[in-house]
């Protein structure tokens, strides 16, 4: 580490150490740099190396430090105020707000002791003239924490009407204070007002919009406002997740998972924070977060996961049980100190009623992997005590009820029935239909069941619905892949059915169950042999024997409805199979209504769903779009998580590629929930969906909440399953949201990921692209080197792909990069000149008159560009004839970007207007008024067509010709300032 000797290697290394992350280590070096400079013998030295560690202490878990080095300032500001300059002056009354607000979260402070440095503070501002609104603003926050609601009230009131100064905390801070009072008074519509400029960003500052985003989760949930509540705390959580000393609003995250059904995220972030659970430098927050620890623990132990390891305070290892005890006593222990040093029970009342919070939302999907934690399966009921035996002839008809009328939980309550009978008699039709049902919960492992279940049926005296479990018997060898043995099984019944059907030895619901076995096995046959013109005839013509036995026999037999239904659709899978995918469509929607005509609307959903992949494919979007939202309709309740992803996943990208950003992000949304709450989070649903709702929020400019759920997804994304142009594209994506949100060094590393994968790919446009892009987040990172690399790399291959555009941008960026060194003017310019050449080369060589002109355009920019970088290079307030003679090449090259631009017409003259503006003011500064104001007054006169309404309408155009008019103006009158 540097030795410091002087005072502005300590200005310097207290400017680096504020640009160090939050924590013990940036105020471990605070404390050496008071140290330093104390050596120095410089009063000022000392007094800013004792702000600096005020600074660093307040913004960090060690708060409580802050007192020590405050006092020592005031005391030397009492005993020599003139070794104060102007700002450290400023800075020393601003801080005493710092003081104040953390006296009130150590409650070893006595609150006489805040009282009076209250007095002290509002004496010593009166004396330096500043309002008293910082004041009462101070005064509000202790009548709050003790619980003194009237003296609260009249604060805030006194607050508000205070001249706001300089002393007056900034804007968004002051408007988080004020929507949190109201908020704290349940009125959470008015404090939700009060952060809307915030929240929107409108005002920010170090913790803002950090603090109003956690602020406003709870009372968005209060209001049901939802959507709102999930967007803050992606956006939020984010902000505040290295943040160190931002425990209070970390903890307001936690609770928002345990209020929504999120437990498992609220479990990950307090394993991001294990400081959190010991730091003790400021009481306050440890009672914030231990108390919404103790919330989420109850809420695991109350979904029955008490038992759940969670992440505690090290040194042992933690159940959520325990946890809750922990935490609930630590919580109360703090609250307990701090209401005696109030003298009221207001702190602990806060803190029981946080514990207490139910959940205000049963399940809110956050779009990020987060599984919900499964409740170990409930112990086995013992048995019911002979008095209290279930009514079997009741459970017989509700499942005879259901059977008959093909309701969902038929299979369920026909079981229960069978574990109600126990041993009991029965007679063979009940004990056959037991069968029947259990062979059906039982798939291809049913067939012996069936045969025992005809067998009965046969003793019931029901040939024909033991000859249907016969058949439903040869359809399940099909499903188990054994359609040739499958095929043999079900002729028999076949035959023997429709000769006891022509002798009216069976009713038509039993023949028709034959039927429509035999044409399911002859469909499977055919999907085995796709393409087959034999099998397929042979198929159809069984299903087509179902129509023809039941279609306008129906009545009201809700069986038979549903067999000319799956008829039509089942026409429409032999058609898919026969290549004609148009009239496949049409019967599977003939097949759907069917189902849902019969009443029978989650019987469609299979059918609506492949009619929508068909629809898709045929580019027939809206009939796809049409089916999707038909099938989450008929699916209803019976629809399982598995299919509601999908149809939802689905249906969200056939939205989003009519460019419906926002109705497709809330089904990207629901397609991510629902893979999580079918356990396939990490699966090709879960991730897929993930991304997908990723590039949506990113398409709407949500970049903070697109970039938290990419990067949620991209752990589950593998090239293997999804494959590599998933991984790219997300990569991509969050490059740019990481981009605009001005992480520019991790955008650099996703866009470099992307780029190393995507150089493999035959085709090499996007990898260009992505290196290109790298360069630019590299560059904006201040990686000049890395950046000029990047850059080199893109530009190799632009011109390897006949890209003159993309390597005229490159070597334009590389210029510019090359000016940052020392000494670089030599080879900026060099790579200046290179764009130009390379430019003229391909306008010359451009083979149609569209190409052509946009080369010459992008000619011109690039000299303009030159022109720039020229002027740049000459050090501020430099003189003479080297700075005179880069301004001439400067001006040189501008003029002749007008020229370039001049030669496409009107529509170019934005850009020739804003070359000659740039010429006129380099003109100026070589001392050329004259010349700088006939430029002006060209600019001036080439928007004369444009009428100021025009100007003035607020679009694009009009704010463009608005602000040439004015720098026009300007460079007048900076002109006519000037002497010849």
């Amino acid at each position: 580490m540097t030795e410091i000797t002087d005072f502005d290697a300590l200005r310097e290394a207290m400017a680096e150490n504020s640009g160090q992350p939050e924590g013990p280590a940036r105020n471990a070096r605070a404390e050496e740099l008071l140290t330093a400079a104390e050596k120095l013998n410089v009063p000022l030295a000392v007094i800013e190396a004792l702000g600096h560690q005020l600074k660093v202490y307040n913004y960090s878990s060690e708060k409580g430090k802050m007192f020590v080095p405050f006092a020592r300032l005031l005391r030397m500001w009492d005993e020599r105020p003139e070794d104060f300059d102007e700002y450290e002056t400023h800075s020393l009354h601003w801080v005493f707000k710092w003081v104040s607000a953390g006296m009130l979260d150590q409650p070893h402070v006595p609150l006489a002791s805040i009282e009076k440095w209250l007095g002290e503070m509002e004496h010593r501002y009166r004396l330096a003239g500043h309002s008293e609104r910082a004041v009462r603003s101070a005064e509000h926050s202790v009548a709050a924490h003790v619980g003194d609601v009237a003296r609260a009230e009249r604060a805030y009131a006194a607050w508000l009407a205070a001249d706001r100064d300089s002393m007056a905390d900034c804007h968004a801070c002051e408007l988080h204070g004020q929507g949190w009072w109201q908020a704290e008074q349940g009125r959470d519509a008015e404090a939700l007002e009060l952060w809307g400029p915030v929240l929107e960003g409108e005002y920010t500052c170090a913790h803002e919009p950090h603090t109003a985003l956690a602020s406003s989760l709870v009372p968005l949930l209060r209001l049901g406002r939802e959507e709102e509540a999930r967007a803050n705390h992606l956006r939020g959580f984010r902000l505040v997740r290295a943040m160190e000393s931002m425990r209070g609003a970390y903890a307001e995250h936690v609770e928002f998972c345990a209020l929504t059904g999120n437990e498992a995220r609220g479990l990950e972030l307090l394993a991001e924070r294990p400081a959190y659970f010991t730091d003790d430098g400021q009481p306050q927050s440890k009672l914030d977060f231990m108390s919404v620890v103790a919330l989420l623990m109850d809420r695991l132990t109350g979904l029955g996961l008490g038992d759940r390891q969670a992440p505690g305070p090290a040194g042992r290892e933690w159940t959520a049980r325990e946890l809750a005890g922990h935490a609930r006593e630590v919580a109360l222990a703090l609250a307990a100190r701090f209401d005696e040093r109030n003298g009221t029970a207001h702190v602990s009342e806060r803190a029981r009623a946080r514990m207490a919070r139910q959940p205000l939302v049963e399940r809110l999907p956050l779009g990020v992997r987060s599984v919900r934690p499964i409740p170990p399966p409930a112990p086995a009921a013992a048995p019911a005590p002979a008095t209290g035996q279930p009514d079997l002839p009741a459970l017989l008809a509700e499942a005879r009820r259901l059977s008959d009328t093909l309701r969902p939980g038929a299979v369920e309550t026909w079981a229960a029935a069978a574990a109600a009978a126990g041993g009991a008699e029965l007679d063979p039709r009940d004990r056959a239909e037991m069968a029947d049902h259990e062979a059906m919960s039982l798939g291809p492992e049913g067939t012996g069941l069936f045969e025992r279940a005809a067998g009965l049926y046969a003793e019931a005296g029901d040939p024909g619905e033991a000859l249907a479990a016969r058949a439903r018997g040869a359809y399940v060898r099909a499903l188990a892949g054994d359609v040739d043995g499958a095929v043999a099984a079900v002729t028999g019944p076949y035959d023997e059915v429709l000769a006891q059907y022509a002798a009216d030895g069976t009713g038509i619901r039993q023949t028709a169950s034959v039927v429509m076995s035999r044409a399911r096995i002859l469909t499977r046959r055919a999907h085995g042999v796709e393409g087959d013109p034999a099998a397929l005839a042979e198929a159809e013509a069984a299903v087509r024997e179902v129509l023809a036995l039941v279609e306008g026999r129906t009545g009201e037999d809700v069986r038979l409805a549903a067999r000319v239904a799956e008829a039509w659709a089942m026409l429409g899978e032999l058609a898919g199979l026969a290549g004609d995918l148009e009239r496949a469509a049409e019967l599977f929607a003939r097949g759907a209504a069917a189902f849902v005509a019969a009443g029978l609307p989650w019987f469609a959903v299979e059918y609506e769903a492949r009619l929508a992949s068909l629809a898709h494919h045929l580019g027939d979007m809206a009939e796809a779009e049409r089916a999707l939202r038909a099938a989450l309709e008929h699916g209803g309740a019976q629809l399982e998580a598995p299919g509601r992803a999908q149809l939802h996943l689905q249906l969200a990208e056939v939205l989003g590629g009519r460019g419906e950003a926002v109705e497709a992000a809330r089904h990207a949304l629901e397609a991510a929930h629902w893979a999580d709450e079918a356990g396939e989070s990490a699966t090709l649903g879960g991730a897929w969906a993930r991304q997908q709702l990723g590039g949506f929020l990113l398409r709407q400019g949500r970049w903070a909440e697109a970039a938290e759920v990419l990067e949620s997804a991209l752990p589950d994304l593998t090239a293997e399953t999804h494959g590599d142009g998933a991984v790219v594209q997300t990569q991509w994506w969050l490059g740019d949201c990481l981009s605009e949100l001005g992480e520019h060094r991790a955008a650099a590393e996703r866009r470099l990921q992307a780029a190393e994968i995507a150089r493999h790919w035959p085709e090499q446009h996007d990898h260009a692209t992505l290196a290109h892009l790298a360069g630019e987040s590299l560059g904006q990172a201040g990686l000049a080197a890395e950046a000029d690399q990047a850059y080199a790399r893109a530009g190799g291959l632009w011109r390897e792909l006949g890209h003159t555009h993309g390597l005229i941008r490159s070597l334009r960026a590389r210029a510019w990069l090359a000016l940052r060194a020392e000494g670089g003017l030599g080879e900026a310019r060099g790579l200046m000149a290179d764009a130009v050449r390379e430019c003229e080369a391909a306008r010359e060589a451009a083979t149609d008159e569209e190409s052509r002109q946009q080369l010459v355009a992008e000619l011109g920019h690039t000299h303009r560009q030159f022109g720039d970088l020229l002027a740049r290079s000459a050090p501020e307030d430099a003189e003479g004839a080297p700075v005179r003679e880069v301004f001439e090449e400067a001006l040189a090259q501008v003029l002749r970007a007008a020229e370039v631009f001049a030669s496409l017409g009107d529509g170019a003259l934005h850009s020739r207007t804003g070359a000659e503006l740039t010429a006129g003011r380099l003109e100026a500064d070589l001392g050329r008024p004259a010349d700088a104001v006939a430029r002006a007054r060209a600019v001036l006169a080439a928007y004369e067509g444009h009428s100021g309404a025009e100007a003035a309408d607020g679009d694009g155009e009009g704010e463009m010709v608005r602000a040439r008019r004015a720098e026009a103006e300007q460079l007048l009158r900076l002109s006519a300032e000037r002497p010849d």
